[in-house]
């Protein structure tokens, strides 16, 4: 494990548990490759440990959203296949070529921009109903002149992949499909991490999975199927004993019902524990819920530890804010927001340790 020993705030991320999650998603997939989406910096866990690990386990096709990340991962894996989900900026090219990354066309402009560069590889992106990035149904069939490129995927995005009953998820494929026969690829992708979960017609010839590596729930309506990733934890740093009646934080939002001990923890919104789990958010010390109280500041949070035993708090105690007892999903609930938002958002002053079990 990595330590600094210092460190006020500590985001501790478990490989071990993330290489199970990527063969229990290599299990669910018994025909299709699957590539890890490694955008944003690995989601905020650190793309350098990440992306190393996954291509030691076998991954050889990652996916990032800018050039400037897959430069930065090119420099990190030589010999994996870097598909750049923004495209070719224009005036770019040549810097994709150079890099050996491959844009996905995005629009018409981008592939017009790619003609120039067409024997090197690129992929192609068909908008089936997300109305985002991607080229129309109409578009897919003015683009003939695509035969002389060297189209190594064809994708799209699901918009409800999450839920398997909603009827969007067939119009998708069904449309997706039908897409696919005006257009050369050698490959077509349709499904991201939930995706994976709808079953095997869905899966085509490679899956792109980033958030269920992390240990988000991909099937919110059932049981997570994969292990936790990360643990993120805040360090005590004052203790004060108030009674009625107080009030606590800014703009006096919660006010003391009684005799009552808060610690305030060297974490905040600048950290990414974001603001709206003030009042709303729950910590633990061990087994121990101690509730946030008070809105969150741009660097302290305070939670209420009346509940805990005088000797398990001290300026040393360090305090679960995502952990075993309160995963990210449910983290997220509480601040009324998604696990991808939170996880994302976690700062660089939050020190990332890496650990293998038993290795």
């Amino acid at each position: 494990m990595i330590n600094s020993g210092n460190s006020n705030a500590n985001l501790s991320v478990n490989l071990t548990a993330l290489e199970k999650n990527y063969f229990t998603l290599i299990n669910e997939l018994p025909s299709a490759e699957l590539a890890a989406v490694v955008k944003a910096n690995a989601y905020g866990l650190g793309v350098e440990e990440i992306a190393t690990l996954l291509s030691r386990l076998g991954c050889m096709k990652f996916f990032v959203a800018t050039l400037e990340e897959g430069i930065e991962l090119r420099q990190i894996l030589p010999n994996a296949k870097i598909f750049i989900f923004h495209g070719a900026p224009a005036g770019a090219e040549d810097e994709l070529v150079a890099n050996s990354l491959i844009p996905v066309l995005n629009s018409i402009e981008q592939i017009e921009n790619w003609q120039p560069h067409s024997k090197y590889a690129a992929a192609l992106h068909i908008d089936t109903g997300m109305s985002r990035l991607g080229l129309s149904p109409t578009e897919c069939t003015r683009i003939g002149y695509l035969h002389s490129f060297n189209i190594e995927l064809t994708m799209s995005h699901l918009s409800c992949a999450e839920n398997k009953k909603h009827p969007k998820n067939i119009e998708q494929i069904t449309l997706f499909k039908e897409l696919l026969k005006l257009l050369p690829t050698k490959q077509a992708s349709l499904a991201a991490s939930s995706g994976i979960f709808l079953g095997p017609s869905y899966h085509l010839d490679l899956c792109r999975s980033g958030v269920a590596l992390y240990g988000i729930n991909p099937t919110p309506f059932t049981s997570n199927p994969l292990e936790q990733v990360i643990r993120l934890q805040a360090k005590i740093i004052q203790i004060r004993s108030v009674d009625t009646p107080q009030t606590v934080g800014y703009g006096a939002s919660h006010k003391v019902k009684g005799p009552t001990k808060i610690a305030t923890l060297a974490i905040g919104y600048a950290d990414g524990y974001m603001r709206s789990l003030g009042n709303s958010g729950i910590a633990y010390i061990d087994n121990y819920q101690v509730p946030v109280v008070g809105r969150i500041s741009m660097d302290l949070t305070m939670v209420d530890v009346s509940s805990v035993p005088d000797h398990m708090i001290s300026s040393k105690t360090m305090v679960d804010l995502i952990g075993p007892n309160n995963p990210i999903d449910q983290v997220a609930k509480q601040a009324n927001t998604i696990s991808y938002e939170l996880l994302s958002g976690l700062g660089s002053r939050v020190n990332r340790q890496y650990k293998l079990e038993n290795k």
